[in-house]
C-alpha cells in the first residue's frame, strides 16, 4: 500500500493527462517519470503500463523518444482534472515551471549536423523568438568532430553567439561606410 494519492491505475492516469496536459511540447518518458513522482503512488512499472494503454487508446502520441497529449485525452483531462487532490496538482505545476522552461529554450535553440562525402560535416544553428527565426547558420566544418562541439559551444549561449555575430556585422557595416 502506497502513502500517496495516487493509489490506483485510474488516478495514475488522471495524473500522466494533468502533466502531459499542461507541458510545452513533447516530453520524453524519463522527463513524464520525474514530473510524476510528485506523488509518492507513483511508480516506474506502473507507469509505464499506463503510458503504454493511454498510447494504445489514442489518449497520448509516442513519436520517437517523445509523447504528447492528443486532442482526446486533453478532452479527459480537463474533464478530470478536479480528481486529482489539490496538493498533487500544486506540486505538478511547480515542477512543470522547470520542464516548461527547458522545453522553451530547446524549441528556441536547434542544431543539426550533416556528413558530407568528402569527410566534412555541415553544421546548421538556428535561433528562434517564438516563432520568428534570428539567426540561421550553415557552416562547413573539417569532421562532425568539430562540428559537434562547435553546436554544443551554440548550445551553451545562443544568445551571445548572436549578439557576436551582429556586433560583427555592424562594425563591418560601420567601416564600409566610412570608405
Amino acid at each position: 500500500m502506497s502513502i500517496g494519492f495516487i493509489q490506483d491505475d485510474l488516478d495514475l492516469k488522471l495524473l500522466v493527462l494533468y502533466i502531459m496536459d499542461r507541458t510545452a511540447a513533447p516530453i520524453t518518458f524519463l522527463q513524464l517519470f520525474e514530473l510524476a513522482l510528485c506523488d509518492a503512488g507513483v511508480d516506474y512499472f506502473s507507469l509505464t503500463q499506463a503510458v503504454e494503454h493511454m498510447v494504445a487508446t489514442g489518449q497520448l502520441n509516442h513519436e520517437g523518444d517523445r509523447y504528447s497529449i492528443t486532442e482526446k485525452g486533453r478532452r479527459n483531462s480537463q474533464i478530470c482534472e478536479s480528481s486529482l487532490p489539490y496538493s498533487v496538482r500544486l506540486h505538478c505545476d511547480e515542477n512543470l515551471v522547470k520542464v516548461n522552461d527547458a522545453l522553451r529554450r530547446e524549441a528556441q535553440v536547434q542544431v543539426s549536423v550533416t556528413d558530407n562525402p568528402d569527410g566534412t560535416a555541415t553544421l546548421c544553428l538556428t535561433l528562434h523568438d517564438l516563432d520568428t527565426p534570428m539567426l540561421h547558420l550553415e557552416l562547413l566544418s573539417p569532421n562532425r568532430e568539430r562540428a559537434a562541439a562547435w553546436s554544443d559551444a551554440f548550445r551553451a549561449d545562443p544568445g551571445k553567439f548572436y549578439l557576436n555575430v551582429t556586433k560583427l556585422l555592424e562594425e563591418n557595416a560601420l567601416e564600409n561606410e566610412k570608405k
